[in-house]
């Protein structure tokens, strides 16, 4: 099995596998902690802010595992029904409450299988679909109603994530279900890795572009006016537009009044607008590569001396 190899010897292996694979940029601790506590027969929860990769690494642990994979996506308004099962109403006016009319929900169908739940922002669920998990985690059985104990098959495990408590729409997880996983934090990755993260999804080589928008995004994490700074994903998103928009200072503003403002929060008690603090960022950071804007294009007849069509010249920091 692919878990005994690992523990002889390879863990380093399997994590260079699982990076190459799914393109993961760095984590190599955290990979190497999931993967040994899934080996381990644990259940993980894998907690962070947006956009650290939580799904990313989640998923790439499960599939490296080779076993069966049921997602469900935290909503508070998913219910215990859909994640258990159901009962088909046609054919039990024709069988009966039997297992032929039972439709397995993730969790049965993981079960079952001895596969893996993955649960995806696990503290966006309410508490009474949280409770239903605790008996599969600690005895390895749920009950069903009208069918009795279904036992889970060896090899089941629960990888889940979840944001930080302060972010909306999410409730703390009770005591009873903390106390049954193991917890790998994970945090912003270091400057190096998000440029090369950014160069990679958006396919860009120019590296004073990559330095720039990764720099303007963790300027936000940082900001006074900010509560909650932008991810990676903003500085992509960023990056991706620039290769459309070109790289003057004007480009670099309009890409940042997209990528940036549905990303952060302000803090409370904050004097400026999204936009005013944007600014602020951006005058910051763009200060030091040369970066040419072209003069506006005139007609034949109004055109002026050449002198006085220099082109604009701003610059970022390198």
């Amino acid at each position: 099995m692919r878990e005994t190899a690992a523990l002889g010897g390879t863990v380093e292996q399997a994590v260079d596998a699982i990076k190459a694979k799914n393109g993961i940029v760095g984590r190599e601790k955290e990979l190497r902690l999931a993967l040994l506590c899934s080996m381990a027969g644990r259940h993980t929860l894998i907690e962070g802010p947006v956009g650290v990769g939580k799904t990313v690494l989640a998923t790439a642990i499960a599939d490296y595992l080779n076993r069966p994979i049921f997602r469900v996506d935290g909503d508070e308004r998913y219910t215990e029904q859909k994640l258990t099962g159901w009962f088909d109403p046609p054919i039990v006016m024709k069988k009966g409450y039997t297992m032929d009319a039972f439709i397995s929900g993730p969790l049965a169908s993981a079960m079952d299988t001895g596969g893996i739940l993955f649960i995806n922002e696990l503290n966006r669920l309410n508490e009474g679909v949280q409770n239903v998990l605790l008996p599969a985690m600690d005895e390895g059985k749920i009950e069903v109603p009208r069918i009795g104990t279904m036992m889970a098959k060896e090899g089941f495990l629960i990888i889940a994530t979840q944001n930080p408590r302060e972010f909306v729409a999410t409730s703390s997880l009770s005591e009873a279900l903390s106390d049954r996983f193991e917890l790998l934090p994970l945090t912003y990755q270091s400057e190096e890795e998000e440029r090369l993260i950014v160069e990679t999804r958006a396919r860009i080589k120019e590296q004073r572009v990559i330095r720039a928008v990764t720099s303007i995004v963790r300027e936000t994490r940082v900001h006074p006016s900010i509560r909650r700074g932008a991810s990676i994903r903003a500085a992509t998103g960023m990056a991706l537009l620039l290769s459309r928009m070109g790289t003057s200072f004007a480009a670099f503003r309009e890409a940042a009044y997209m990528s940036i403002p549905t990303r952060v929060e302000l803090r409370e008690d904050a004097k400026k607008s999204v936009y005013d603090v944007i600014d602020e960022i951006l005058e910051k950071v763009l200060t030091d590569i040369p970066i040419e804007q072209p003069a506006p294009v005139r007609a034949e007849s109004n055109a002026e001396p050449p002198e006085k069509k220099a082109e604009e010249k701003k610059t970022i920091r390198k």
